[in-house]
């Protein structure tokens, strides 16, 4: 952890250091890599003139993310927002040389996502502020984080550039920001399923992999506890490596996680019967709704295709809510909240339907190309037409078919397309001889 000058080990806010893991991956025969990170200032609440910031308040009715719930009842809190200013810029650009990714003291990749304010000054010098959001740590934390000055400048910079903002000229600093340098394991050591290659029935997750959000981090936990237990239940090892396919269509995923991935669920043992009751039956709803819709008209043209036009005039201002009078009982008696679950649902399908079954097309061709499989000792440096770097890549990593070798970092399309012709041509000899 890097605070200026200062250099010292730990880990997350609260627990001791993991220092010691890296030296047993190298002991095992891991490659690893070295990336950084940044944090910010957390200042107390007692400091801050509110009435000199932009106030975010919670959403009004906030969406679940589970179809489980039918309604978030938490209590919202409100968030803030200010702003740097030329002071605090001028603060930063005085003092460079002593922050640690400046004075050469870090020299790891950082995520592109995620600059520190020393990046943004620099980078951005034609902006003459950067906004920051003040979030509550907690219902009874008494801190607020600073999101948007992640930074790895001493304390007795820190101090003053915070100060310089409107709205904590009279901040008290409880946690100052600092930088971080982790090791990770290169992603082309592991399979799709997350497992390393180089040793069976390990399984890497988080950041550990390179990965620096929480919500990727959760996920892939998920998948790695999956696929580990299926490892080792019966030898049962179909991996949910597909799920990361699906995850690269942005239209399709809309907020229909319950569709795509229910099913699946089910099917290796992790959704119980409550779930899937709530799953049959929103499934049943839109079966029903969507029938009433395509055979109940409106000015001789049905409900779905007025729905589906997207410049109509109706299309626009037709509220589902009025409709339903029109339902069927059994559909009609439903809740307020499955009912609205139901209808949202289908509405987005009505209205990007085409969108969405020409991005199935494009996604089915995708698929069959990433399945392609590679032979296990398929020589690629007998393949002049590729890249020098995309030839000592792909013999490095050894991806199993195409899917992964599009994903191994400085291998291009083009490099890709060179590839599929080879294998199309290696089979038709193997087919010939």
């Amino acid at each position: 952890m890097h605070m200026g000058e200062k250099k010292t080990e730990g880990g997350r806010i609260g627990e001791s250091s993991a220092v010691t893991l890296s030296d047993t991956l190298r002991g095992l025969g891991f490659e690893l890599g070295r990336l950084k990170t940044g944090t910010p200032p957390r200042i107390a609440r007692d400091g801050v003139a509110y009435d000199r910031l932009e106030v975010q308040p919670g959403d009004a009715k906030p969406a679940p993310f589970s179809f489980m719930n039918d309604a978030i009842r938490q209590r919202q809190i409100e968030c803030w927002i200010t702003y740097t200013n030329e002071r605090t810029h001028e603060l930063i650009r005085a003092n460079l040389d002593r922050a640690p990714m400046y004075s050469g003291q870090i020299q790891s990749t950082g995520p592109r996502y995620c600059p520190s304010i020393e990046d943004k000054v620099v980078r951005f010098a034609e902006k003459d502020r950067h906004q920051i959001f003040l979030e509550p740590e907690g219902y009874d934390s008494d801190r607020l984080y600073c999101n948007g000055i992640s930074t790895s400048l001493p304390i007795d910079v820190q101090e003053p550039f915070v100060r310089s903002i409107e709205g904590l000229e009279n901040a008290r600093i409880l946690q100052h920001g600092y930088a971080v340098e982790y090791d990770y394991v290169p992603p082309h050591q592991t399979q799709s399923t997350l497992e390393t290659k180089l040793i069976e029935g390990l399984y890497l997750a988080g950041q550990i992999n390179g990965t620096s959000g929480y919500e990727e981090a959760a996920g892939q936990g998920l998948m790695a506890g999956i696929n580990a237990a299926r490892h080792v239940q019966e030898g049962d090892n179909r991996a949910l490596s597909h799920v990361y396919v699906a995850g690269r269509v942005s239209i399709a995923l809309r907020d229909n996680a319950d569709a795509r991935l229910t099913r699946l669920g089910r099917d290796i043992g992790l959704v119980d019967d409550t779930r899937w009751q709530r799953f049959e039956e929103k499934r049943a709803a839109m079966t029903t709704i969507e029938s009433w819709a395509k055979s109940t008209r409106h000015n001789g043209t049905t409900y779905w295709d007025w729905l589906a036009r997207t410049d109509s005039e109706m299309a626009q201002t037709l509220d589902w809510s009025d409709l339903r009078r029109g339902l069927p009982p059994a559909i009609a008696a439903l809740t307020d909240e499955s009912l609205a679950e139901a209808l949202q649902a289908l509405s987005i399908e009505i209205k990007y339907g085409g969108y969405i079954r020409r991005q199935e097309r494009e996604v089915e061709r995708f698929k069959k190309m990433e399945c392609r499989s590679i032979p296990h000792d398929f020589d690629y440096a007998s393949i002049s037409q590729l890249r020098f770097e995309a030839r000592e890549k792909l013999t490095r990593v050894g991806p199993r078919n195409i899917g992964q070798a599009q994903r191994i970092s400085g291998v291009c399309p083009a490099d890709i397309a060179v590839l599929a012709l080879h294998l199309d041509a290696s089979r038709r000899r193997g087919a010939q001889g």
